[in-house]
């Protein structure tokens, strides 16, 4: 069967629901226009607690990939053997894998974090820091974890009082002891030059970058970082691959030389901001066309909780019936209208086939010194609400409230999910406009609220019809039928949640609960079913409110 979109926003209207926004990140500063553009935050630059003495030395620029590569393992060879440690940061598994490959092959001891090491990430992370350690990165955020000089003697300290086997004065020793080697070993350390980063490509996002270069030299520590790059990456394969190899040309350079300028290294920035510009443009749209579906959304959802913390839903009802009526006599007698123009006849037929109301309106309006097409209107609208009270008062207002609010809530559920597939088609096809002249953004504002006019009228007239035509004898048959609906508008089979991970994947989870239901309603329904209308006879109108009899309506299925 075809999938159907019960309910879906963007990150940022999700964002925009909470009344109060703050972050705090070490890498806002390049995104800052986009935060003010979208959530409307300025973006504030905290002086850090201790002046980074980190080195960010300029990017080098090989011909190849190969050439990059034995750069970079030689680099990272040489701060192995002075015992520097070294954080290899790269842009995808597929990359680490290579960079480790290679490691192997040069002989030098490494660890590697990415996804596939998920359970040991802490662990890795917390000795990154130590003398001669060579740890392998993907996309390395954040992570929640400082990568301390030396190790974290917090996780060593953590394991000796752990260690039952030791009394409390070996454990105070063996703290001591390690407190003390830990020392030494950081200050050894910041004395080689503290955390050595080497990446071995720029990510389209200067941010990502920023958060590489940001494990190191942190609090006041010394560190370095540098970029080994090649024209074949795909950042500078599409940006700036042939103004470098211009000037490598030009110069003659032997392979295995690399451009280590300044001006490289702006050009590749500016490649890097070209892309976060077309990104944010195309965030920015997507956002632009789910604002739309945003108002609406918002409007539904306030209905949607007012019907469900109403005690009494009498005036709604009122006002639905009111306007489904409006909308039905205007169709025979048009607003400011003289008695010429109007189709009595059609509209007496009307109330009588659809409505059940057998209303003599020729006569009334024959008798009558003078009519006009408002008096009419209104002496129809008291017509429909005297039906309505009429079977309020035989039922019991009290039973009938419940089976009021699941008529509604079905009703509004119902038409948005056919609405918000009606929305996906539009937003597909929209930008054709284009070619008409047009613009699509307003084409689909234009249309989108048309839709939503539609909706409005579509669940407003069934809500009247079906409460309007229902038949039921007792309020335990009234009970039975509301049950019933709610099961239905439960029975939502095969229900999966869609959203991006960390990683940018997409996740696809399965409501299990959905499916046991799905299962066992698939034994019962019919059961049930029959249980619920046991004391319809087969010519009678169906309770669900569809206006059909019950043999052609739910007395198929029992």
């Amino acid at each position: 069967a075809e999938n159907q979109t019960l309910a879906s926003i963007t990150f940022q209207n999700y964002f925009r629901l909470y009344n109060k926004l703050a972050g705090m990140t070490g890498t806002a500063d390049t995104e800052a226009y986009e935060f003010q553009e979208i959530y409307g935050l300025e973006t504030v630059i905290i002086p850090p607690n201790r002046i980074s003495k980190r080195e960010d030395q300029l990017d080098r620029v090989y011909k190849t990939t190969r050439e990059k590569y034995d750069a970079a393992i030689q680099d990272i060879r040489e701060c192995h053997e002075r015992g520097q440690p070294v954080l290899v940061g790269t842009s995808s598994i597929e990359n680490s894998e290579i960079i480790d490959e290679l490691l192997n092959k040069a002989g030098l001891p490494h660890q590697v974090l990415n996804a596939k090491q998920h359970a040991r990430e802490a662990d890795i992370v917390a000795q990154a820091g130590r003398a001669k350690m060579i740890t392998i990165a993907t996309n390395m955020a954040g992570r929640g974890t400082d990568i301390v000089l030396g190790g974290n003697i917090e996780k060593m300290i953590e394991a000796i009082e752990n260690d039952e086997g030791r009394d409390e004065a070996t454990k105070q020793a063996d703290i001591a002891h390690v407190r003390a080697e830990w020392t030494k070993d950081h200050e050894a350390i910041k004395a080689l030059g503290g955390l050595r980063i080497i990446a071995t490509e720029r990510h389209e996002s200067r941010r990502i970058d920023n958060q590489l270069r940001g494990r190191s030299g942190r609090q006041g520590d010394p560190g370095s970082s540098r970029f080994y790059l090649s024209l074949d990456d795909p950042l500078m394969r599409i940006f700036a691959g042939d103004r470098v190899k211009a000037i490598m040309d030009r110069l003659k350079m032997p392979d295995g030389e690399a451009i280590e300028a300044g001006i490289v290294t702006r050009s590749i920035e500016s490649a890097q901001r070209k892309v976060e510009a077309r990104n944010f443009d195309v965030r920015k749209q997507l956002l632009e066309y789910d604002d739309v579906s945003n108002d609406q959304r918002k409007v539904i959802y306030q209905q949607r909780n007012d019907i469900l913390d109403a005690a009494d839903l009498t005036a709604q009802i009122t006002g639905l019936r009111e306007g489904c009526f409006t909308d039905l006599v205007r169709q025979y007698v048009p607003a400011e209208s003289v008695e010429e123009q109007w189709d009595l006849a059609g509209l007496e037929k009307a109330l009588a086939n659809e409505w059940g109301l057998e209303l003599p309106l020729r006569q009334e309006v024959e008798s009558a010194t003078a009519m006009s097409d408002e008096d009419l209107l209104e002496r129809i609208v008291k017509a429909a609400h005297a039906e309505f009270d009429a079977k309020l008062a035989l039922i019991g207002k009290e039973n009938f409230t419940q089976f009021e609010r699941m008529v509604l809530l079905q009703s509004i559920d119902t038409h948005w999910r056919e609405h918000l597939a009606s929305l996906d088609y539009l937003r597909q096809g929209i930008h054709l406009r284009g070619y008409a002249q047009k613009q699509p953004k307003q084409e689909y504002k234009r249309e989108a609220f048309e839709l939503f006019g539609q909706l409005l009228d579509s669940v407003k007239n069934e809500v009247t019809r079906q409460l309007m035509t229902v038949r039921v004898q007792s309020g335990e048959q009234l009970e039975q039928a509301a049950e019933h609906m709610e099961n239905q508008a439960e029975s939502i089979t095969n229900l999966t949640y869609t959203a991006p991970t960390e990683t940018g994947e997409v996740e696809v989870r399965v409501d299990e609960e959905s499916q046991r239901r799905t299962a066992a309603a698939a034994t019962s329904a019919i059961g049930a079913q029959a249980g619920a209308f046991a004391r319809v006879g087969r010519n009678d109108p169906c309770p669900c409110g569809s206006g059909k009899k019950f043999k052609q309506c739910h007395g198929k299925l029992t």
